[in-house]
């Protein structure tokens, strides 16, 4: 079964859309100077003071003053971002998460929201401000299984190579990460463990399966936004 319908967006697009993209690892080794590691900290000691999640994985909207940093930082690495993930044209907007003792994300995949429609969302990118004393990794997981992968094929029409396929996704909510669901956790995959550590920005693929290990001490505070294929105000 093949799906090709949809509009051309060539006028909004300065890339056509490679699967390998939505698949790609990539790591940028200097997104946050120290110093704005700490003015990061600072930041969210006095804007989410006593906040905690309600659930794993849950996002606070990071303040403006946050934001500031972590636009001139994505700035800085979208030349590196591009090398291999050259249909990104910009980040969206950042959220802050914490997770402590006992808390991970189960194992998902965050899929192409309205992959026909301009801003898509081609990957993620994380940064942590702290990272736990032990426990709290971030991981992705491989597998040749078919599962996770729906029916669909996206095309020129759809600002995308042709036949590139799509995978399910589970949506961004309250209970999105409480569970993995079957058509994931069933397949056999492969697990690679990233240890990047403060201030080093981690960019995946929107179709890269990954989760983050539970915190066995200490703390995890982490940045996470979408990267878009359309720059966004």
């Amino acid at each position: 079964m093949e799906d090709r319908t949809g509009t051309p967006d060539s006028d909004e697009e300065s890339e056509v859309i490679h699967i390998s993209e939505t698949l790609m690892l990539q790591t940028v080794e200097e997104f946050l100077t120290a110093e704005e590691i700490s003015r990061l900290v600072k930041i969210m000691d006095s804007e989410a003071a006593g906040w905690q999640p309600r659930h794993q994985a849950e996002v606070l909207k990071a303040p403006a003053t946050a934001q500031e940093v972590l636009a001139d930082a994505t700035q800085r690495a979208l030349p590196a971002i591009r090398r291999s993930m050259p249909s990104i044209a910009g980040s969206g907007h950042w959220g802050y998460t914490e997770l402590a003792v006992g808390e991970g994300v189960p194992t998902h995949l965050d899929g192409i929201s309205s992959p026909r429609t301009p801003p898509r969302r081609i990957g993620r990118i994380g940064v942590t401000i702290a990272d736990a004393a032990e426990g709290g990794r971030f991981y992705i997981e491989t597998t040749s299984d078919s599962a996770p992968w729906t029916d669909t094929l996206l095309g020129v029409a759809d600002g995308y190579e042709p036949d590139t396929p799509l995978t399910h996704s589970l949506p961004h909510g309250p209970a999105a990460h409480e569970d993995t669901p079957q058509w994931l956790s069933a397949p056999r995959k492969s697990r690679w463990l990233t240890d990047a550590g403060p201030g080093v920005a981690v960019a995946y693929g929107a179709q890269v399966i990954h989760g983050v290990t539970p915190v066995l001490r200490g703390r995890v505070r982490k940045f996470v936004t979408d990267l878009v294929d359309t720059a966004t105000a």
